[in-house]
């Protein structure tokens, strides 16, 4: 299950996602895993121009690892869980024109070393946009999302893929919501994804990065979960 906490209704199509009043719910099937791991999250404050406080946090984290269904050593399933927040305070954090925009996921790798947080060829730390329609893979809910990796590479895995429509009126798709006022919040539950062809080691690493909307500044601020092998 994933759970959007928003200031607004939208709908996240291909995936089952609805958010209506404040909430929005995903499922997928239960996970058998061999290994489950507890993971520590991540917390960052950071202070942007106008004095406002913008505090990011995954908590609640952990991941089931089990080998692929086709049984071959180039492929394994991961089923994570957590929650990511963030909180605004102090400077403009109450002010009306407030806003954030809250993109969760995971760096995913093979022979790729995540403890940087940096994916093969591309810098996704600092401020970096990963709102933006960047090389990346979204869930879509129908089971596990395959990530197909050679040695040295690595994937950015958007976990939202919210529906909406343009101002022409054509199906759009976002990796977040953005939330007007202090706070915003997403949950998601045995979320799963495999990892196919790396017949080396493989890692994954969660992040959520907050975009900072004020009437004076545009703030990015980025925490970055503990990396845990895939096997």
């Amino acid at each position: 299950m994933k759970t959007a906490r928003m200031g607004s209704v939208a709908r996240a199509a291909g995936m089952g996602l609805a958010v209506a009043a404040a909430f929005g719910y995903f499922s997928v099937g239960a996970a058998n895993a061999d290994t489950f791991v507890a993971l520590p999250g991540g917390h960052i404050s950071q202070t942007l121009g106008d004095g406002t406080v913008a505090n990011v946090a995954i908590t609640g984290e952990s991941a089931n690892i089990n080998p692929s269904l086709n049984g071959t050593p180039l492929s394994r399933n991961a089923w994570t869980s957590g929650h990511a927040s963030v909180d605004l305070s102090g400077g403009s954090a109450k002010d009306p024109q407030t806003a954030t925009k809250l993109v969760v996921g995971y760096i995913v790798g093979c022979q790729v070393d995540l403890s940087s947080g940096m994916t093969a060829g591309a810098d996704v730390t600092g401020s970096t946009d990963l709102t933006a329609d960047s090389p990346s893979v979204t869930t879509t809910g129908d089971g596990s999302t395959t990530l197909t990796l050679a040695a040295g590479q690595a994937k950015v895995l958007k976990l939202l893929d919210l529906e909406s429509a343009d101002d022409y009126g054509n199906e759009s798709h976002n990796p977040h919501q953005k939330v007007t006022g202090p706070h915003q919040s997403v949950t998601w539950h045995n979320e799963t994804f495999a990892v196919d062809g790396c017949g080396g080691y493989a890692q994954a690493r969660s992040f959520a990065q907050a975009k900072v909307y004020t009437a004076s500044s545009i703030g990015y601020v980025t925490v970055w979960g503990k990396p845990f092998s895939i096997g």
